[in-house]
């Protein structure tokens, strides 16, 4: 474990593991990057790409954000 002060090492999540994270379709995914509402993957080496995870969980606590309704609104 870290101490709650240090930062936690960046760790890239490959397509697969952010489909089954998320719910979403590899197409629907790159869509979403298309349209500059899903985080960018992250060119690692030749073609291949990842996600940094704290990104990908920060879209998500955004989505469940949004959904919840806003009291006295």
């Amino acid at each position: 474990m870290f101490p709650q002060n240090e930062r936690q090492p960046i760790r890239f999540l490959r397509l697969p593991e952010v489909q089954r994270i998320t719910g979403l379709s590899r197409s629907l995914i790159y869509l979403l990057v298309k349209e500059g509402v899903f985080p960018s993957p992250i060119k690692l080496e030749g073609r291949e790409v990842g996600w940094i995870d704290s990104e990908i969980t920060r879209w998500i606590a955004d989505r469940i954000a949004a959904s919840c309704p806003v009291p006295g609104k």
